[in-house]
């Protein structure tokens, strides 16, 4: 039997509900992504050039800094991994998390929560940046989303 993690990020809480949802209903571990300096109001306003989700989100180069990490990836067959989508794609603390473990040997699946965008444009963005990384699904998800669905999805 595979050994499942529900990692995710989670800036306003929708993101958190859907992972805690998920881990619940299908018995798997649970593991918040968390940036080393929480985000503010302020920083997700996305109408705000000089916000810090803007800034962060223009450059591809960013890699905010999370907590550490302190159990084993090891320990885990498949990865549900979960972000809100910001700018068509995964906030760039996703990103750190990516390059902070060893992912090669997993199989990951991606969802994500978001009002308007799909998942599509960041599936292949991270694709594109992991081709090391065996990515086998990814859906959109929302707080209000059908556990039936989820089972569906996942089986």
């Amino acid at each position: 039997m595979n050994k499942i993690l529900v990692s995710y990020f989670s800036a306003s809480g929708v993101t958190k509900k859907v992972a805690l949802n998920i881990a619940d209903f299908i018995g798997a571990d649970l593991y918040e992504i968390t940036p080393l300096d929480r985000y503010t109001s302020a920083d997700l306003d996305w109408t705000d050039k000089q916000s810090r989700s803007s800034a962060e989100m223009s450059d591809d180069d960013c890699r905010p800094s999370i907590k550490d990490i302190n159990f084993s990836i090891d320990n885990y067959d498949i990865i549900l991994l979960g972000f809100p989508i910001w700018w068509e794609a995964a906030p760039r603390v996703i990103n750190t998390f990516l390059e902070s473990v060893d992912l090669s040997n997993k199989k990951i699946i991606l969802f994500c929560t978001s009002g308007g965008s799909d998942i599509e444009h960041a599936t292949e963005d991270l694709k594109r940046k992991y081709p090391n990384y065996n990515f086998i699904g990814a859906r959109r998800l929302n707080t209000l989303v059908d556990m039936s669905d989820i089972k569906d999805w996942l089986t």
